[in-house]
Parts: C-alpha cells; sequence; structure tokens
C-alpha cells in the first residue's frame, strides 16, 4: 500500500495513534460550558419548528415573552418548568437545569 500511496499512509497510520476522546478536549469542555439552559430551551424549540408561543400553551399557558426571556437567560428556568420541558421535548430536565 505504502508503494501506491507513499506517505500518506504513514500519515493515517500516524493519525489512528493521536485519537482522543473528544469529551475529555479542551475544546469539548470549553463548549459545553457555553450551552446554558436558555440556549438549550431556543436549540431545542427551533429543531422542533416551534414559535415562542407554542411551547408556552404547552407549559400550561406561560406567555410567549416569558419564554423570550427564558430563551435570553433574563427569566430562570424554574425545577418545574425544566421537567415539563424535558418531557415535551423528550430529553433529559439536566438540559434545561
Amino acid at each position: 500500500m505504502k508503494e501506491e500511496y507513499g506517505e500518506i499512509v504513514t500519515f493515517i497510520e500516524e493519525l489512528d495513534k493521536a485519537k482522543v476522546n473528544i469529551f475529555e478536549t479542551e475544546w469539548y469542555q470549553k463548549t459545553k460550558a457555553k450551552v446554558t439552559p436558555a440556549i438549550n430551551l431556543k436549540i431545542y424549540r427551533e429543531m422542533h419548528g416551534l414559535t415562542q408561543e407554542k411551547p408556552g400553551e404547552m407549559l400550561g399557558g406561560v406567555p410567549r415573552q416569558h419564554i423570550s426571556n427564558m430563551e435570553r437567560g433574563i427569566r430562570a428556568i424554574s425545577v418545574k418548568t425544566a421537567q415539563k420541558l424535558a418531557q415535551i421535548f423528550n430529553v433529559s430536565v439536566e438540559k434545561f437545569l
């Protein structure tokens, strides 16, 4: 194979030796620290194609402005609301706490 592809094979072999667990990288740790419950709420809402009004309705009549404030980190997400959001989006409650 080296005869056919030359140094590229060596590069790939060396690359295989350099595998790391992504969860242990500095990049992952910094990125994870930036993802807040507020950002998660916005991400999951948009992934499901929902307006800010819809999760409010699904939560039992929470005003759109409250959802907006939660997404911007102005209003905290209560444990009770986090539990309901976890059910709505079928994810762990920790995403919103």
